[in-house]
């Protein structure tokens, strides 16, 4: 038996009630000088940020944005969680062409080739009076892409007309000079990875009295001493010309520990931002020992597996080498959490690359947030820093 449905018919578009007039693009006759059209519009870049900040909470801030390739113009949201289920975007920098505030490209307006994970978007934090007080205490707002709709920007490379610039060999200079220093360090930072990563970022921030986050040249060769990190000279002033690119005579502790020593793939580095953001629920920048203590399994470590050590052991040998790395007694930052695994990460690199016997395989950490932790949900969050490479 056949079911006839009635049409529904929709009155004159004259007497209709808005909502049921015909109101797409292409036949309003709505216009203003501001509107843009949905193929420009569409001729746009999605990508997910951060802010590099040693300020937790700045830190874990969920940040994604859109490049316009019309204008070359962006505008950046922030996720918001309000209450337990409540998510909402908000404005974070306002959509107009920006340009580079350091670095070689200092001044040239930001364009398609500037967009790729791991590159940097800097801003004048001055420009933007509506950032947290907490931002705006640096001169400067640094966000790094973790992620790009790459179909998209693949899709805007083809159709685009823009050419490489000159300063590009430059820039491919002092990539291969940094990465030289990287490479030398990490040769002896194999077997004392976290040691290192986890004292040196203590021992800058003691350095740095005046809290401004920014360090001399003396200081940093003082500290490579200290740490017995071995960089020729030659290595280390052409690292510092490309650093102190502006002439002040200081730079960034931060961007230094990045630029001599590396820094995680954007992929790996957000398995360890997630753990952090689970274990600080109350969204401080830090989060209690006792807290990491209740959640830390060490039972897939390559050390348990193979019975050299047993589980207390390696948690023990965890939370000591934390614990010398905090500024507050029984807190870790997001830093020095951040700092552990840089460490972890250099020894499991170098480790496997030289062809070690001892199997790294499966190497995790499991965040295990029980019910004696006030989240909504058990929830297991496993780093598989191994296989994150």
């Amino acid at each position: 038996m056949e079911r006839q449905e009635s049409a529904r018919i929709f009155p004159g578009s004259e007497v209709a009630p808005l909502r049921f007039r015909r109101r797409t693009l292409h036949e309003t006759k709505i216009r203003t000088h501001s509107t843009l059209t949905e193929n420009m519009l569409s001729h746009k870049v999605q990508f997910d940020g951060r802010i590099i900040s040693r300020n937790g909470r700045d830190a874990c801030r969920e940040l994604v944005g859109f490049f316009f390739a019309h204008d070359q113009s962006l505008t950046i949201y922030e996720y918001r969680q309000f209450g337990k289920n409540r998510t909402n975007v908000l404005p974070f920098i306002q959509k107009n062409i920006y340009s580079h505030q350091c670095g070689r490209r200092k001044g040239k307006q930001y364009q398609l080739g500037d967009f790729y994970i791991g590159a940097n978007l800097t801003f004048l934090s001055s420009d933007h009076p509506r950032l947290p007080e907490s931002i705006k205490e640096n001169t400067l707002l640094i966000l790094r892409i973790t992620n790009i709709d790459q179909i998209a920007l693949d899709s805007l490379k083809t159709d685009s007309v823009e050419h490489e610039d000159d300063i590009t060999s430059q820039e491919a200079n002092d990539r291969l000079v940094l990465k030289a220093i990287q490479d030398a360090l990490k040769e002896q930072l194999h077997k004392r990875g976290v040691r290192i990563l986890t004292g040196l970022g203590r021992y800058l921030q003691q350095l740095d009295r005046e809290g401004t986050g920014l360090l001399n040249k003396a200081d940093f060769k003082q500290t490579l001493q200290v740490f017995h990190l071995e960089v020729s000279e030659n290595d280390f002033e052409s690292a510092w010309q490309i650093l102190n690119g502006n002439g002040s005579g200081k730079v960034d502790y931060g961007e230094f520990k990045r630029a001599i020593i590396g820094e995680m793939n954007e992929y790996r580095k957000s398995f360890v931002r997630k753990a952090f953001m689970k274990l600080d629920f109350n969204k401080t920048g830090y989060v209690p020992i006792i807290d990491i203590r209740k959640c830390y399994c060490a039972k897939k470590h390559p050390q348990v597996i193979s019975g050299h050590s047993t589980e207390e052991e390696i948690k023990l040998s965890f939370l000591e080498t934390l614990k010398d790395a905090c500024s507050k007694s029984e807190e870790v930052s997001y830093g020095e959490f951040e700092d552990y695994y840089e460490g972890l990460s250099i020894e499991m690199v170098e480790s496997r690359r030289r062809n070690q016997k001892e199997s790294w395989r499966g190497m995790c950490l499991v965040m295990c947030m029980s019910e004696c932790l006030p989240v909504s949900k058990c929830v297991k969050l496993y780093l598989l820093i191994h296989y994150l490479s």
